[in-house]
């Protein structure tokens, strides 16, 4: 690995140093700022979860170095983290609430007019149009607690039935594999297993640049495990591995299919776990015989000898752990193909132990808070819409008439747009996301997005792509700018601390939700939800008795001591109790379906849905660029070393063998193209990339002009990973 990309601080950590925290922890956190502290806070960038102490003075943020003491990261951090605070100075913050005139123009407004005009244009839409003509899109990158008041006032208490998250972009389809498979959505795993484990499969994962600290436990691991990586690509984490299998993009079903195939047929699966911990395992036994190693060649381009080193690898290790990431979540099939791993790890027994697991890695720095209380994908802690009694119970937990909960899920994202191109959803609410670059095929959501009668967007910056569309911009607070909670991959909650006052007339997510909350008329329904922290309190109660119960926890202050905490951790661990550092799920076998069981899940895998032709003849790939880059580049851009540690300009790499009958040199303009869009990019000429195909950095504006509008049917995840294009040198005028 390139040592430039990780640094970390204090040396080598012992076991002993990440159990417990060395400084102080006051009795309560307090949201107010501090003249001159070290704060703890939460990285807020992507879902590993890493703690980094913000030092201030005179209230203001000087410096932040990762903390020693913190379990998950122990001291490291990735560019990213080093470079957190950098946003918070960036000269386009949205500093004042702007509102779009008669003259098209946005001006500035104080808040009372924002916040008026934001209720009459909605309630008018509303009265106008009935309750499905307003929705809202949030994100995995605001706080639980932000999170959670954004959804119970949307729904409860302006009866605004629809949201969902950008979650649904990178996350939906662990959501749906877990929820199917195991009963909830459950990721079992701790980071410790990367440490323990003596083969490691990585699915559709580029760690080393994705997810830096994780490839870092994994390079601490002491048995110097089997790395499987499959990856069309030769990324970074592949040139690592000690196998890499190149497949053919989304033919990774097929070659799982096969593994399992190969296993069972050389009997080298738990029978006695799969007994009695699992149903449906006979007629999945059934299924994968047609896998055979010639089909599997045939379907994946691997070789037989590849994919039986593979099965044989996985077959002999004593703690085998299966991790997954956007490869398998953003495809046509996707949820099928998550199963598929589930499906091995249990099939072999590798679960509820060290080092095992089928194990999903998150995507935001808050996907796992906003799948458990944004109130879109399910009801707050997990519960579910549908269901009269969790309805019965969230209410009384809520101290709220069970009338105010919807008995129907929200519309997924693409529903949501969908329902914006038919005219039945004409008013929309963004917080905290950018869907006028993110989302597939944006040419169509741009347009879309302009088709509203009113678009509100709630923003750090009045410069995304999305907040130059709206017409209201609401100036909001960033990371270290407000109180509250994150949940990490590993179901770790960890505190973020308010380290600076965020500019101008600009508030947190809390308090311009509950500002819209006193505006609609709605805010006595909410008068418990004064505080951040009270609000956790609340949410803790939400998840009483659930897979994801929180209840023991005592406060902000004992998650900090704590060095965060996994759930669940409830009440009945006794007064004083205190967590494990490191602590993974479905020891007992136990799963949270009915019956207590695991369900094998299976399906035939499905035609491409855009295969290459003569006019399109690659395919495109799209993924992380560098780990100095993320998502949208509305932070990361703000820095200007980060900007130092990646190319400027778009570049599409492309195999030699692509490139040259072209006439495509390397460093040299093209233009690429698909059935709805084109885009002009720099040639990268690599081997790294398959013939076949061409890779693009999911970060730069263009990229998503290309990408093809279809979902998976179980999660309704957009296939991110897959189109067809044509590239073509650009001559020199």
């Amino acid at each position: 690995m390139n040592s430039t990309l990780l640094l970390r601080r204090d040396g080598p950590m012992t076991r002993e140093l990440a159990r417990r925290r060395v400084d102080p922890i006051p009795s309560q956190i307090p949201e107010r700022l501090v003249p001159d502290a070290v704060l703890d806070a939460v990285c807020g960038y992507c879902s590993t979860g890493c703690n980094l102490r913000i030092h201030t003075r005179e209230g203001r943020p000087v410096n932040l170095t990762p903390d020693p003491a913190y379990p998950v990261n122990q001291g490291m951090a990735c560019p990213k983290g080093w470079e957190a605070l950098a946003p918070l100075s960036a000269p386009d913050r949205a500093v004042t609430p702007l509102l779009r005139g008669s003259d098209g123009q946005l001006a500035a407004v104080p808040w009372s007019t924002a916040i008026a005009e934001f209720c009459a244009r909605f309630r008018d839409i509303q009265q106008r149009h009935g309750p499905d003509s307003l929705a809202w899109l949030g994100t995995g990158q605001i706080l639980n607690e932000e999170l959670a008041l954004l959804g119970a006032v949307a729904k409860f208490g302006m009866g605004i039935r629809h949201g969902d998250g950008n979650t649904r972009q990178c996350m939906a389809t662990a959501v749906a594999a877990y929820k199917q498979s195991f009963g909830f959505d459950a990721p079992p795993y701790t980071y410790a297993d990367f440490e323990a484990s003596d083969v490691i499969v990585l699915v559709g994962s580029n760690l080393c640049i994705a997810h830096p600290i994780l490839w870092q436990r994994i390079l601490q691991n002491p048995g110097h495990p089997e790395i499987l990586v499959v990856d069309p690509r030769r990324t970074e984490t592949a040139a690592a591995a000690t196998q890499h299998l190149p497949v053919r993009p989304k033919s990774d079903l097929s070659l799982l299919y096969g593994i399992a195939h190969l296993l069972i047929e050389q009997g080298r699966i738990h029978r006695a776990f799969l007994e009695a911990h699992t149903t449906g395992f006979e007629d999945f036994a059934t299924f994968v015989r047609r896998f055979t190693p010639d089909r599997v060649a045939a379907d994946t381009g691997l070789t037989v000898g590849q994919i039986v080193r593979a099965a044989d690898t996985i077959a002999r290790g004593k703690a085998v752990s299966f991790w997954w990431t956007m490869g398998v979540n953003q495809g046509h099939q996707a949820t099928r193909t998550a199963q598929a791993v589930i499906n091995l790890a249990l099939m072999t027994g590798n679960i509820g132990r060290p080092g095992t697991g089928a194990n999903s890695i998150t995507g935001q720095c808050n996907a796992m808070g906003s799948r458990l209380f944004s109130n879109t994908t399910n009801l707050l802690g997990g519960h579910d819409f549908t269901q009269p009694a969790h309805r019965d119970f969230v209410a009384s937990a809520l101290h709220l008439p069970t009338h105010t909960i919807p008995d129907t899920n929200s519309w997924a994202y693409d529903e949501i747009v969908d329902a914006i191109e038919r005219g039945v959803v004409r008013g929309l609410w963004v917080v905290a996301t950018n869907g006028a670059h993110s989302w597939i095929q944006q040419s169509r959501f741009r347009a879309l997005l302009q088709k509203l009668e009113f678009l509100v967007v709630q923003d750090m910056f009045h410069t995304t792509e999305t907040a130059r569309l709206a017409h209201l911009v609401l100036p909001a607070a960033g990371w270290g700018e407000k109180l509250g909670t994150f949940i990490n991959s590993e179901r770790r909650i960890g505190l973020v601390q308010k380290a600076a006052r965020p500019p101008g007339e600009a508030l947190s997510d809390f308090n311009i939700v509950r500002l819209v909350a006193e505006g609609w008329g709605c805010g006595e329904q909410f008068q418990e939800w004064s505080h951040p922290e009270a609000v956790f309190r609340i949410l803790q109660r939400c998840t009483r008795g659930q897979p994801c119960d929180i209840t023991g926890i005592r406060g902000y202050a004992h998650l900090a001591q704590a060095g965060g905490i996994q759930w669940p951790f409830p009440d009945s661990t006794g007064p004083g109790a205190e967590p494990e550092t490191e602590r993974r799920l479905f020891a007992d076998g136990r799963f949270p379906h009915a019956d207590g069981r695991a369900r094998f899940l299976f399906e035939d895998p499905a035609p491409l849905p855009e295969a290459v032709d003569t006019e399109y003849p690659l395919v495109l790939l799209t993924g992380r660029g560098t780990s100095a880059q993320w998502h949208t580049q509305s932070r990361t851009a703000k820095s200007a070393l980060l900007r130092r540690l990646h190319p400027q300009q778009l570049y599409v790499e492309i195999h030699p063998n692509d490139a040259h009958p072209l006439g495509i040199g390397d460093r040299s303009p093209v233009q690429v193209r698909s059935r709805r869009g084109e885009l002009t990019a720099m040639a990268f000429l690599t081997t790294t990339v398959p013939t076949g195909s061409v890779f693009l950095p999911l970060h730069y504006p263009e990229v998503n002009r290309l990408t093809l509008q279809v979902v998976d049917p179980h999660s309704r995840q957009p296939n991110y990973k897959h189109c067809a294009v044509a590239i073509a040198p650009i001559s020199p005028r």
